[in-house]
Protein backbone atom coordinates (compact mmCIF):
# COMPACT_ATOMS: atom_id res chain seq x y z
CA UNK A 1 0.00 0.00 0.00
CA UNK A 2 1.46 3.50 -0.90
CA UNK A 3 0.16 6.32 0.82
CA UNK A 4 1.13 9.89 -1.28
CA UNK A 5 1.31 13.04 0.53
CA UNK A 6 0.96 16.29 -2.06
CA UNK A 7 3.06 19.09 -1.66
CA UNK A 8 4.52 21.80 -3.65
CA UNK A 9 7.41 24.13 -3.04
CA UNK A 10 8.54 27.12 -4.56
CA UNK A 11 12.35 26.28 -5.25
CA UNK A 12 14.14 30.07 -5.52
CA UNK A 13 17.52 30.49 -6.63
CA UNK A 14 17.78 34.14 -6.62
CA UNK A 15 20.46 34.43 -4.10
CA UNK A 16 20.01 30.33 -3.80
CA UNK A 17 17.63 31.11 -0.97
CA UNK A 18 14.17 28.64 -0.38
CA UNK A 19 10.38 29.62 0.48
CA UNK A 20 7.97 27.62 0.76
CA UNK A 21 4.87 28.95 -1.67
CA UNK A 22 1.85 29.46 0.16
CA UNK A 23 -1.25 27.44 -0.53
CA UNK A 24 -3.05 30.75 -1.38
CA UNK A 25 -1.26 29.99 -4.99
CA UNK A 26 -3.31 26.68 -4.91
CA UNK A 27 -7.14 26.92 -6.01
CA UNK A 28 -8.11 24.54 -2.85
CA UNK A 29 -5.10 23.74 -0.05
CA UNK A 30 -3.74 20.42 -0.41
CA UNK A 31 -4.72 17.36 2.10
CA UNK A 32 -1.96 15.02 3.02
CA UNK A 33 -2.73 11.38 2.58
CA UNK A 34 -6.01 12.06 0.68
CA UNK A 35 -5.96 10.33 -3.33
CA UNK A 36 -8.55 12.30 -4.49
CA UNK A 37 -7.41 15.68 -4.05
CA UNK A 38 -6.81 17.72 -7.15
CA UNK A 39 -4.14 20.42 -7.33
CA UNK A 40 -3.26 23.50 -9.41
CA UNK A 41 -0.31 25.50 -9.11
CA UNK A 42 1.34 28.52 -10.96
CA UNK A 43 4.81 30.34 -11.01
CA UNK A 44 2.94 33.36 -9.93
CA UNK A 45 1.95 35.19 -7.02
CA UNK A 46 -1.28 35.79 -5.54
CA UNK A 47 -2.42 38.71 -7.76
CA UNK A 48 -2.27 36.67 -11.15
CA UNK A 49 -2.35 33.19 -9.08
CA UNK A 50 -6.28 33.89 -8.59
CA UNK A 51 -6.85 34.63 -11.92
CA UNK A 52 -4.76 32.28 -14.01
CA UNK A 53 -6.07 29.13 -11.69
CA UNK A 54 -9.66 29.93 -11.68
CA UNK A 55 -10.63 28.28 -14.70
CA UNK A 56 -8.22 25.30 -14.43
CA UNK A 57 -9.84 24.75 -11.15
CA UNK A 58 -13.25 24.96 -12.59
CA UNK A 59 -12.50 22.05 -14.21
CA UNK A 60 -10.71 20.01 -11.59
CA UNK A 61 -13.09 20.18 -9.55
CA UNK A 62 -15.80 18.78 -11.67
CA UNK A 63 -13.63 15.66 -12.31
CA UNK A 64 -12.72 16.97 -15.69
CA UNK A 65 -9.38 16.58 -17.61
CA UNK A 66 -6.29 17.59 -16.08
CA UNK A 67 -4.49 18.57 -19.77
CA UNK A 68 -7.90 20.91 -20.16
CA UNK A 69 -7.08 22.50 -16.58
CA UNK A 70 -3.47 23.36 -17.25
CA UNK A 71 -4.14 24.39 -20.70
CA UNK A 72 -6.87 26.71 -19.87
CA UNK A 73 -5.04 28.16 -16.97
CA UNK A 74 -2.09 29.03 -19.22
CA UNK A 75 -4.41 30.47 -22.10
CA UNK A 76 -5.45 33.08 -19.15
CA UNK A 77 -1.30 34.45 -19.31
CA UNK A 78 -1.15 33.84 -23.09
CA UNK A 79 -4.72 36.36 -23.55
CA UNK A 80 -3.64 38.97 -21.79
CA UNK A 81 -1.73 41.65 -22.59
CA UNK A 82 -1.06 43.31 -19.34
CA UNK A 83 1.82 41.07 -19.30
CA UNK A 84 4.52 41.16 -21.35
CA UNK A 85 6.33 37.73 -20.96
CA UNK A 86 4.04 35.49 -22.18
CA UNK A 87 1.77 35.15 -25.19
CA UNK A 88 -0.20 38.11 -26.78
CA UNK A 89 1.88 41.32 -25.55
CA UNK A 90 5.09 40.06 -24.71
CA UNK A 91 8.27 41.69 -25.57
CA UNK A 92 9.40 40.79 -28.82
CA UNK A 93 12.75 39.98 -30.48
CA UNK A 94 14.92 42.72 -31.36
CA UNK A 95 13.20 42.93 -34.97
CA UNK A 96 10.27 44.00 -33.32
CA UNK A 97 8.72 40.37 -33.90
CA UNK A 98 7.37 38.42 -30.93
CA UNK A 99 8.34 34.88 -30.81
CA UNK A 100 6.93 32.48 -28.37
CA UNK A 101 8.06 29.23 -27.19
CA UNK A 102 5.79 27.03 -25.15
CA UNK A 103 5.68 22.99 -23.87
CA UNK A 104 3.17 20.76 -22.24
CA UNK A 105 4.17 17.46 -20.70
CA UNK A 106 1.49 14.80 -19.29
CA UNK A 107 2.80 12.40 -16.56
CA UNK A 108 1.12 9.31 -16.86
CA UNK A 109 2.41 8.28 -20.00
CA UNK A 110 5.82 11.09 -20.34
CA UNK A 111 3.76 12.29 -23.84
CA UNK A 112 4.80 15.80 -24.37
CA UNK A 113 4.86 18.47 -27.26
CA UNK A 114 6.35 21.52 -28.18
CA UNK A 115 6.88 24.72 -29.94
CA UNK A 116 9.43 27.22 -30.31
CA UNK A 117 9.72 31.03 -32.19
CA UNK A 118 6.22 30.54 -33.09
CA UNK A 119 4.56 34.07 -34.69
CA UNK A 120 1.29 35.28 -34.82
CA UNK A 121 -0.55 32.73 -32.72
CA UNK A 122 -1.72 33.91 -29.30
CA UNK A 123 -1.58 30.58 -27.21
CA UNK A 124 1.17 28.78 -28.10
CA UNK A 125 0.71 26.11 -25.15
CA UNK A 126 -2.55 25.05 -27.38
CA UNK A 127 -0.67 24.12 -29.96
CA UNK A 128 2.35 22.63 -28.29
CA UNK A 129 -0.75 20.55 -27.15
CA UNK A 130 -1.87 19.58 -30.59
CA UNK A 131 2.07 18.59 -31.67
CA UNK A 132 1.53 15.99 -28.58
CA UNK A 133 -1.45 14.75 -29.56
CA UNK A 134 -2.00 15.04 -33.06
CA UNK A 135 1.56 14.08 -34.00
CA UNK A 136 3.95 11.56 -33.62
CA UNK A 137 6.86 14.82 -33.36
CA UNK A 138 7.47 16.31 -29.94
CA UNK A 139 9.04 20.25 -31.74
CA UNK A 140 7.94 22.26 -34.48
CA UNK A 141 9.97 25.59 -34.62
CA UNK A 142 9.32 28.91 -36.57
CA UNK A 143 7.40 28.96 -39.92
CA UNK A 144 6.61 25.29 -39.58
CA UNK A 145 5.33 25.72 -36.14
CA UNK A 146 2.65 28.28 -37.68
CA UNK A 147 1.54 26.40 -40.45
CA UNK A 148 0.91 23.51 -38.40
CA UNK A 149 -1.59 25.61 -36.25
CA UNK A 150 -2.65 27.67 -39.21
CA UNK A 151 -4.08 23.88 -40.45
CA UNK A 152 -5.35 23.67 -36.94
CA UNK A 153 -7.72 26.97 -37.60
CA UNK A 154 -5.72 29.25 -35.67
CA UNK A 155 -5.64 32.81 -36.62
CA UNK A 156 -2.99 34.67 -37.45
CA UNK A 157 -2.77 37.84 -35.70
CA UNK A 158 0.12 40.72 -34.85
CA UNK A 159 1.02 39.93 -31.26
CA UNK A 160 2.61 43.53 -30.43
CA UNK A 161 0.50 45.47 -28.45
CA UNK A 162 0.78 49.68 -28.68
CA UNK A 163 2.29 49.30 -25.12
CA UNK A 164 5.27 46.50 -26.00
CA UNK A 165 5.73 48.38 -29.72
CA UNK A 166 7.03 51.42 -26.95
CA UNK A 167 8.74 49.66 -25.34
CA UNK A 168 10.70 48.17 -27.89
CA UNK A 169 10.98 51.46 -29.27
CA UNK A 170 12.73 52.84 -26.23
CA UNK A 171 15.05 49.84 -26.25
CA UNK A 172 16.22 50.60 -29.60
CA UNK A 173 16.28 54.33 -29.33
CA UNK A 174 18.51 54.02 -26.58
CA UNK A 175 20.73 50.90 -27.47
CA UNK A 176 23.66 53.56 -28.83
CA UNK A 177 24.36 56.61 -29.16
CA UNK A 178 26.09 56.22 -32.54
CA UNK A 179 23.10 55.22 -34.05
CA UNK A 180 20.17 57.41 -36.01
CA UNK A 181 17.54 56.82 -33.40
CA UNK A 182 16.38 59.41 -30.82
CA UNK A 183 14.73 59.34 -27.82
CA UNK A 184 11.61 61.34 -27.51
CA UNK A 185 12.76 64.75 -26.22
CA UNK A 186 10.81 64.24 -22.82
CA UNK A 187 11.87 60.70 -22.46
CA UNK A 188 8.42 59.79 -21.56
CA UNK A 189 7.34 56.62 -23.13
CA UNK A 190 4.44 56.18 -21.19
CA UNK A 191 5.32 52.26 -20.14
CA UNK A 192 5.95 50.32 -17.49
CA UNK A 193 8.05 46.75 -17.25
CA UNK A 194 6.57 43.48 -16.34
CA UNK A 195 8.44 40.26 -16.43
CA UNK A 196 8.20 36.29 -16.17
CA UNK A 197 7.59 33.34 -17.66
CA UNK A 198 4.82 31.05 -16.78
CA UNK A 199 4.15 27.64 -15.38
CA UNK A 200 1.48 25.78 -14.66
CA UNK A 201 1.77 22.27 -12.63
CA UNK A 202 -1.74 20.17 -11.72
CA UNK A 203 -2.57 16.78 -10.19
CA UNK A 204 -6.26 15.09 -11.12
CA UNK A 205 -7.99 13.23 -8.44
CA UNK A 206 -6.29 10.19 -9.62
CA UNK A 207 -3.19 11.79 -8.61
CA UNK A 208 -2.00 12.11 -12.32
CA UNK A 209 0.35 14.81 -13.17
CA UNK A 210 1.01 17.20 -16.01
CA UNK A 211 2.51 20.51 -16.58
CA UNK A 212 2.81 23.64 -19.17
CA UNK A 213 5.17 26.26 -19.81
CA UNK A 214 4.97 28.78 -21.92
CA UNK A 215 6.51 32.53 -22.88
CA UNK A 216 7.57 34.98 -24.94
CA UNK A 217 10.95 34.54 -23.95
CA UNK A 218 14.30 37.10 -23.76
CA UNK A 219 13.28 40.55 -24.48
CA UNK A 220 15.68 41.75 -27.45
CA UNK A 221 16.70 38.49 -27.98
CA UNK A 222 18.63 37.46 -31.11
CA UNK A 223 15.31 36.27 -33.77
CA UNK A 224 15.65 32.48 -33.63
CA UNK A 225 16.66 32.46 -30.22
CA UNK A 226 15.07 29.69 -28.17
CA UNK A 227 15.06 29.51 -24.46
CA UNK A 228 14.52 26.58 -21.81
CA UNK A 229 10.60 26.75 -21.97
CA UNK A 230 9.93 24.60 -24.76
CA UNK A 231 12.60 22.38 -24.01
CA UNK A 232 11.88 18.67 -22.58
CA UNK A 233 13.76 18.37 -19.10
CA UNK A 234 14.69 22.34 -18.95
CA UNK A 235 11.62 24.41 -18.71
CA UNK A 236 9.70 21.56 -17.37
CA UNK A 237 9.68 18.05 -16.89
CA UNK A 238 6.86 15.65 -15.05
CA UNK A 239 6.39 11.96 -13.80
CA UNK A 240 3.68 10.71 -12.51
CA UNK A 241 5.57 8.63 -10.06
CA UNK A 242 7.66 11.88 -8.54
CA UNK A 243 5.74 15.20 -9.58
CA UNK A 244 6.69 17.99 -11.79
CA UNK A 245 9.67 20.94 -12.10
CA UNK A 246 8.97 24.08 -13.89
CA UNK A 247 11.43 26.84 -14.57
CA UNK A 248 10.95 30.37 -14.95
CA UNK A 249 14.29 33.34 -15.71
CA UNK A 250 17.12 32.91 -17.61
CA UNK A 251 16.52 30.15 -20.09
CA UNK A 252 20.22 29.55 -21.20
CA UNK A 253 20.92 28.49 -17.48
CA UNK A 254 17.88 25.38 -17.19
CA UNK A 255 18.78 24.27 -20.92
CA UNK A 256 22.74 23.72 -19.51
CA UNK A 257 21.98 21.96 -16.45
CA UNK A 258 19.03 19.81 -17.73
CA UNK A 259 17.37 21.68 -14.61
CA UNK A 260 13.83 20.46 -14.50
CA UNK A 261 14.39 16.99 -15.40
CA UNK A 262 17.43 16.82 -12.65
CA UNK A 263 15.11 18.42 -10.21
CA UNK A 264 12.36 15.82 -10.84
CA UNK A 265 15.15 13.20 -10.47
CA UNK A 266 16.29 14.48 -7.14
CA UNK A 267 12.91 14.47 -5.62
CA UNK A 268 12.76 10.52 -6.75
CA UNK A 269 14.82 9.46 -4.12
CA UNK A 270 12.73 7.79 -1.00
CA UNK A 271 14.66 10.00 1.77
CA UNK A 272 13.58 13.67 -0.07
CA UNK A 273 11.85 16.07 2.06
CA UNK A 274 10.00 18.99 1.65
CA UNK A 275 12.79 21.55 1.95
CA UNK A 276 14.57 20.21 -1.82
CA UNK A 277 17.51 22.51 -2.05
CA UNK A 278 18.86 21.61 2.07
CA UNK A 279 19.05 18.04 1.13
CA UNK A 280 22.85 17.12 0.26
CA UNK A 281 21.92 15.75 -2.12
CA UNK A 282 21.02 18.73 -4.17
CA UNK A 283 24.15 20.10 -3.94
CA UNK A 284 24.88 19.42 -7.68
CA UNK A 285 22.49 21.15 -9.08
CA UNK A 286 22.84 24.24 -6.79
CA UNK A 287 26.81 24.58 -7.40
CA UNK A 288 26.17 23.47 -11.18
CA UNK A 289 23.73 27.10 -11.35
CA UNK A 290 25.89 28.99 -9.30
CA UNK A 291 28.90 28.62 -12.11
CA UNK A 292 26.31 29.76 -14.28
CA UNK A 293 26.55 33.81 -15.22
CA UNK A 294 23.06 33.94 -15.04
CA UNK A 295 22.01 32.36 -11.66
CA UNK A 296 20.57 34.79 -9.95
CA UNK A 297 17.84 35.29 -12.87
CA UNK A 298 16.54 31.42 -12.62
CA UNK A 299 13.60 30.22 -10.42
CA UNK A 300 12.10 26.50 -10.11
CA UNK A 301 8.72 25.45 -9.09
CA UNK A 302 8.42 22.03 -7.90
CA UNK A 303 5.40 19.73 -7.27
CA UNK A 304 6.09 16.46 -5.50
CA UNK A 305 4.83 13.32 -4.45
CA UNK A 306 6.22 11.93 -1.41
CA UNK A 307 5.92 8.26 -1.35
CA UNK A 308 6.37 6.05 1.40
CA UNK A 309 5.08 2.12 1.76
CA UNK A 310 3.00 1.43 4.95
CA UNK A 311 3.99 -0.83 7.34
CA UNK A 312 1.64 -3.47 6.56
CA UNK A 313 -0.14 -4.66 3.21
CA UNK A 314 -4.28 -4.53 3.68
Amino acid sequence: MINRRKFMQTLSLMGISTTLAKSRLMAKPAKPNSKDNPIILCSRGEQWGRKVLKPGWDILRKNGELLDAIEKSANVTELDPNDTSVGYGGLPNEDGVVQLDAQIMNGPDHNCGSVACLEGIKTPCSVARLVMERTDHIHLVGKGAQDFARMHGFKVENLLTESTRKIWVEWKENLSDKDDYFPPADGNYNRERSTGTINVLGVNKNGDVAGITTTSGLAWKIPGRVGDSPIIGAGLYVDNEVGAVGATGRGEEMIRSCGSFLGVEYMRKPYVNELLILMEDHQRLISMIKLLPYQKMVRLVALQFRVEKAASQQ
